[in-house]
C-alpha cells in the first residue's frame, strides 16, 4: 500500500503536513481551547481518548471531523494551526473543509488564506471531487471573506442551524467547483510537493 506523504502541500510560507506524535499535547490543547476553536462555532470539551480517536479516524475515515493536517510555517517549522475535511452527506457528493489558525501571533498575515488554498489544491489533485464546500457563521466575517478571496461562491444559508454561545446561529454555505478552481486567476502561492523551497 502506498503511504500518503507527510507533507502533501507546500506554499511560499506554509506547508500542510500530518500531525506528529510529539505534538499531540499541543493539538489537544488547541482542541480544548474555546478561544481557538469556538468563537463562532459550537464547543464541547474532548477527553484525551476522544481526541486520540478523532486523530486516528482522520487517517482512514472520509467522514471523520478530526484534524488531518497541521499548518506549519516553513521558515521556522512552527505549527500555526490545523485543517480538516470530511464527507458532509451520506448520499450527495459533498466534501467540506474546516480551518483553524490557532497561533494568535500568526493571524491577519494571510496565513489562513494560504493554508486553505493549499488544502483545496491538494484535495482537487488527490481526489476525484467535483466541488469542495465550507460553512461559516454569518457573523464570522473573516472566515467568509477568506473563502470569497479564494473564489468560493456563497450558495445559500441555513437559518438557525448552529447552536453555540447560548443561541442558534444562521450559517452561510459556500462552494467551489473543480472547473472554477482551475480557471480562476491565481498568483504563485503554491508549489507542488517535492519542489525546492523558496526563501521565506
Amino acid at each position: 500500500m502506498t503511504r500518503a506523504p507527510e507533507a502533501p502541500a507546500e506554499g511560499p510560507r506554509l506547508r500542510l503536513r500530518r500531525p506528529r506524535p510529539e505534538e499531540r499535547d499541543l493539538l489537544f490543547d488547541w482542541y480544548n481551547d474555546p478561544e481557538v476553536v469556538a468563537p463562532f462555532d459550537r464547543f464541547e470539551l474532548s477527553t484525551r481518548e476522544e481526541f486520540e480517536a478523532d486523530l486516528d479516524a482522520a487517517l482512514r475515515d472520509p467522514r471523520a471531523l478530526g484534524p488531518r493536517y497541521v499548518i506549519e510555517r516553513r521558515s521556522d517549522a512552527a505549527p500555526l494551526g490545523m485543517v480538516g475535511h470530511y464527507r458532509a452527506h451520506p448520499v450527495l457528493t459533498l466534501t467540506d473543509i474546516w480551518y483553524v489558525l490557532a497561533a494568535t501571533e500568526a493571524r491577519r498575515k494571510g496565513y489562513g488564506t494560504e493554508a486553505v488554498e493549499l488544502l483545496v489544491d491538494h484535495l482537487f489533485r488527490s481526489e476525484d471531487l467535483p466541488r469542495i464546500g465550507a460553512s461559516t457563521d454569518v457573523d464570522n466575517t473573516g472566515s467568509f471573506r477568506l473563502l470569497e478571496r479564494l473564489g468560493f461562491r456563497r450558495e445559500g444559508e441555513l437559518r438557525e442551524a448552529l447552536f453555540h454561545h447560548g443561541r442558534y446561529h444562521t450559517v452561510y454555505l459556500y462552494g467551489v467547483t473543480r472547473s472554477e478552481w482551475e480557471l480562476r486567476d491565481r498568483g504563485p502561492t503554491r508549489m507542488s510537493p517535492g519542489s525546492p523551497p523558496s526563501d521565506p
